[in-house]
């Protein structure tokens, strides 16, 4: 990777063994210098830096032994994340690195070795504007009630554009916000508002008990890291139901699905119930992808955005209807919505991101193809 050439800091910074920290800091720097947003960890490798979504291995450093990554994940880990990785074999946590940064961390055993994956997180939170995220999101984060959903696969961004949306709620409103996550990433300050951050492990056993907890705890925003299961799902619509705004995410590729996923979660004698509960409190589904920009030296956000509606509301209580939902979208300009390939055609139109990525990631190609060639 040319951007990483070894420098002396990398030199002298190469035995993980004898100061794991200072390794890491090394990396985790240089990382932060680059934009990097994910570092790879693994025996009889250098590391590998994930830039602009592509990996890029640290040639400028030796590969590492077993014995140097074993090092590195126990300087992660305290007695009881030790007790936990050797019981599971896998582990996620985050980390701070004083004045530089924070990482969240996977560490897991693969062939019988251990590997880590670091997610780079940012100490300053970006605005709404330089993220590229719609206007909707500081419409979405006044609302006083209801569930607001961040969707999107692994890596597209959803955890900082909900930290941001909390963000704005702090700078802004004097609330009482109680996260809870798994791990903690981002570390909030108050500001206007109170925030309490619980993180399951060191502060509760589940997202359910924490749930449950933080109905007792005078919230006004509720933030979980991830609807996981089908009572997670029930806790967070209640919590809406009585009179919270509840911010959360999905693994889903846009607001149909979003819906879809939600109900599967669900034997079919309850779901006409679900339906229901979503229908009355789901306020809006914000499904996003990264996207490399025209020139490769970054990625922009593409994005899907479905709004509660009253006739989105009804096309998710009747399940003969759900599927109208893209439609919902492409048609609610006028409520703030926008479809993927609406939100493609302007980001290549505005030459963002060039036709051919536009094309790749379009959920319509054929279409999005003639009004690029404009039909």
């Amino acid at each position: 990777m040319s951007e990483t050439t070894a420098t002396e800091e990398n030199k002298s910074a190469t035995n993980p063994q004898t100061d794991p920290e200072r390794y890491l800091t090394m990396l985790i720097k240089n990382a932060i210098k680059l934009s990097v947003s994910d570092i790879h960890i693994k025996s009889k490798t250098p590391p590998f830096f994930r830039l602009h979504g592509n990996l890029h291995e640290l040639d400028s450093l030796s590969p590492l032994s077993l014995d140097d990554v074993n090092a590195l994940a126990a300087w992660f880990m305290n007695e009881r994340q030790r007790g936990e990785f050797e019981r599971d074999r896998q582990i996620d946590l985050a980390r701070g690195f004083s004045g530089i940064g924070r990482v969240r961390a996977n560490i897991f055993s693969q062939r019988g070795s251990i590997s880590i994956v670091l997610r780079v997180i940012p100490t300053q939170l970006p605005d709404r504007e330089s993220l590229h995220l719609p206007p909707i999101i500081d419409s979405l984060s006044e609302l006083r009630r209801g569930l607001v959903l961040v969707t999107g696969p692994t890596g597209s961004g959803k955890s900082t554009t909900l930290a941001t949306m909390i963000d704005i709620i702090n700078r802004r409103d004097p609330k009482h916000i109680v996260t809870i996550e798994d791990p903690i990433e981002f570390l909030f300050r108050d500001q206007k508002s109170i925030i309490s951050q619980r993180e399951v492990g060191p502060d509760t056993d589940s997202f359910t008990m924490a749930m449950r907890a933080a109905l007792r705890q005078d919230p006004d925003v509720i933030f979980i890291g991830e609807l996981r299961d089908a009572e997670t799902i029930t806790t967070a619509i209640k919590a809406a139901d009585t009179g919270h705004l509840v911010l959360s995410t999905l693994h889903a590729s846009g607001g149909l699905e979003t819906v879809n996923r939600i109900m599967a979660n669900f034997p079919v004698d309850e779901q006409e119930t679900m339906r229901m509960n979503l229908a009355t409190n789901l306020r809006g589904v914000v499904s996003q992808r990264l996207l490399p920009t025209a020139d490769g030296k970054s990625r922009v956000c593409a994005y899907e955005v479905l709004v509660g509606t009253r006739t989105v509301s009804d096309m998710i209580e009747d399940p003969k209807r759900t599927a109208e939902i893209e439609n919902a979208i492409r048609d609610g300009a006028q409520h703030g919505m926008i479809s993927f390939d609406a939100c493609l055609l302007d980001l290549a139109q505005r030459n963002v991101i060039t036709d051919d990525v536009a094309l790749d990631y379009s959920t319509n190609p054929t279409d999005l193809r003639l009004k690029l060639e404009g039909f």
